[in-house]
């Protein structure tokens, strides 16, 4: 896979280690000569457009909001921004030159509410929270939780007031410290929508037969969701591991549910679907087992 497609698919950040993992060293060395990948803070990497999105706000006179802010924080999102968000005051003019190559917002911002070129961590989760679809939302609030901002997403919740609040509560309430990337976040967001269905990411499973930390897990009903990902097998044996892995789940009587990117980028309502399919034929399988009420 193109080095470019698999930063934007790990949420426009990625290490060196993920890259080579997924590519070559060759193919990410490629990338850095030709200026399509950037080294950024912490040893991460992300996108020239990604990179490039600070200097765009600074051209308009705005700062860098919603997804473009969370990248600035380096928070990994679901969906990379074609253009950056940049956020202007509402009174302030802007000529279609500058407008050209981001996308603009409106809003007045105190003091407090800016962090150099982006909005603040607190808005920035803030707004993320309020006015992204529930599956982006998500990816934010869980990448701010693996970053260590969780007193931050507490922050949110007290003081997050008006419309958009319900879904600001509902978000952070569902957000996992534990979730290890925004696709996992994003087929997360709609197995909450599935009846009866409560996955915990990340946890691990182990018997005398198999030892396995799968990506979503309902123990209760035994089921098992995956975010598959071919090219983060690293190569054939981690392939082959995990195949092993997962027929030896299914013969331990877990339900194995696995999707690729595509699936839960998009068609979330197809896997929404074959989810909740699999967990009314659980159920069924569980009333076929269980003892008859009464039974002498």
């Amino acid at each position: 896979m193109d080095v470019v497609e698999v930063v934007r698919r790990r949420g426009g950040l990625a290490t060196r280690a993920d890259l080579v993992r997924a590519c070559s060293r060759a193919d990410v060395d490629r990338a850095l000569r030709t200026g399509a990948l950037v080294p950024v803070s912490h040893g991460r990497y992300s996108l020239a457009e990604i990179a490039d999105a600070p200097r765009r706000a600074h051209a308009a006179n705005g700062v860098l909001s919603l997804t473009s802010a969370a990248l600035h924080h380096g928070w990994e999102v679901l969906r990379t921004p074609e253009q950056p968000h940049v956020l202007l005051p509402r009174k302030r003019r802007i000529s279609p030159e500058r407008r050209q190559g981001i996308v603009v917002h409106r809003g007045d911002l105190s003091p407090r509410d800016r962090a150099g070129i982006a909005t603040s961590k607190l808005l920035t989760l803030t707004q993320c929270l309020r006015q992204l679809p529930h599956d982006e939302a998500l990816a934010v609030a869980d990448s701010a939780l693996r970053a260590g901002d969780g007193d931050l997403l507490g922050r949110v919740v007290e003081e997050v007031r008006g419309p958009g609040s319900d879904q600001v509560r509902a978000v952070a309430a569902a957000a996992r410290r534990e979730a290890a990337n925004p696709f996992e976040s994003g087929l997360r967001s709609i197995t909450l929508s599935v009846p009866r269905l409560a996955v915990e990411p990340q946890v691990v499973i182990s018997s005398a037969h198999v030892w396995a930390r799968p990506d979503l897990v309902d123990a209760r009903l035994r089921v098992v969701v995956e975010a598959e990902s071919y090219e983060w097998h690293g190569d054939r044996a981690g392939f082959r591991k995990d195949v092993r892995r997962y027929t030896l789940l299914t013969a331990e009587g877990w339900v194995v549910l696995r999707f690729t990117w595509e699936d839960v980028m998009f068609r979330p309502d197809w896997v929404r679907r074959v989810i909740s399919r699999a967990v009314g034929l659980v159920d069924t399988r569980t009333e076929l087992t269980s003892p008859v009420s009464g039974a002498a």
